[in-house]
């Protein structure tokens, strides 16, 4: 259940978005997307994720226009979408964008920019100044059929922002990018999010997201089965340590087996980790109490990766 804001910070709302789709022949009913709701505030980064099948691509082709959802509403700054109006503000990156082959980074970004309504040398400028953020200038009249994967989705991203949109919806952005490239884009996102631009984005990259986003929304079966602040998300689970102890005899890890779980244990040297304090006192104790060694105590914070498996998977 997401939390009720203002209506004057919401840039972007889903209300029990639902997509059914009939198999071919069979006519049989799959439901990709049951009951989608979420809020975008204005200016955050937000995170839209689930396993592969959650129907986190079909959201985003509903509410980008791409395909018309069965049931439910979605507005974009405040407006029933998607209509002409409200999609000129719209920046998006598809999960696998289409570059005409036969034409260079610069003619395919700049017919881009005039479906927004660009012309004149403010558009010619802008191309370039979008290209060399996106990172390849050095490609910039290069045929897109001798582009890598990873430098076409640098050309789609370019695309996405040329008109200069203040809201951003990408599919997938970081796919097909090396580490480096992978920098170059979660730098982009942060520079929108300082511009004042608003960054709705899907990725299977958890550490990116986690890095990156003020909020996220987890699907799972077509359904929201976590949302909410990041911050909060990683911070609402039990207190969980990390325990390092030498010296274990096998009678030790027989009585401490009910108490932890061991992740490592090479020679004589266990480590385990222990859910509350007071199951780290009591793991302690028994391990002074057997004559082993206390190597480390420290405190071990659950991760987005650690979220997503216990509750999406």
């Amino acid at each position: 259940m997401t939390t009720s804001i203002p209506p004057g910070d919401v840039v972007l709302r889903i209300t029990s978005l639902a997509k059914t789709f009939r198999k071919p022949f069979t006519g049989r009913r799959v439901e990709a997307v049951r009951g989608v709701s979420l809020e975008v505030r204005r200016g955050e980064i937000f995170g839209f994720l689930g396993p592969n099948g959650a129907g986190k691509t079909t959201s985003i082709k509903m509410l980008m226009g791409l395909i018309a959802p069965t049931s439910g509403t979605m507005e974009i700054f405040g407006k029933r979408a998607p209509s002409p109006e409200v999609m000129a503000r719209v920046g998006f990156l598809p999960e696998n964008p289409y570059i005409y082959p036969y034409l260079s980074p610069r003619e395919f970004i700049t017919m881009c920019g005039r479906l927004s309504g660009m012309k004149g040398p403010a558009l010619r400028d802008r191309v370039v100044e979008v290209i060399r953020r996106v990172g390849i200038p050095e490609a910039i009249d290069r045929a897109a059929r001798a582009l890598s994967k990873g430098m076409l989705q640098r050309v789609g991203l370019a695309a996405a922002i040329v008109h200069d949109p203040e809201l951003l919806v990408l599919d997938e952005p970081m796919s097909g990018l090396d580490p480096v490239g992978r920098k170059e884009v979660r730098d982009l996102i942060v520079e929108e999010k300082h511009r004042g631009r608003t960054v709705f984005f899907s990725s299977h990259i958890l550490s990116d997201v986690e890095m990156l986003c003020d909020r996220v929304c987890i699907l799972r079966q077509g359904e929201v089965v976590v949302s909410g602040a990041l911050r909060d998300l990683l911070g609402s689970g039990k207190r969980r340590s990390e325990i390092t102890i030498g010296g274990a005899s096998t009678a030790l890890r027989d009585a401490l087996a009910p108490m932890a779980h061991v992740t490592r244990a090479v020679g004589d040297v266990l480590v385990m980790e222990v859910d509350g304090d007071a199951q780290v006192k009591a793991v302690v104790e028994r391990a002074f109490l057997e004559g082993a060694r206390l190597e480390s105590v420290a405190a071990k914070r659950e991760t987005l990766e650690d979220l997503f498996v216990r509750r999406a998977l």
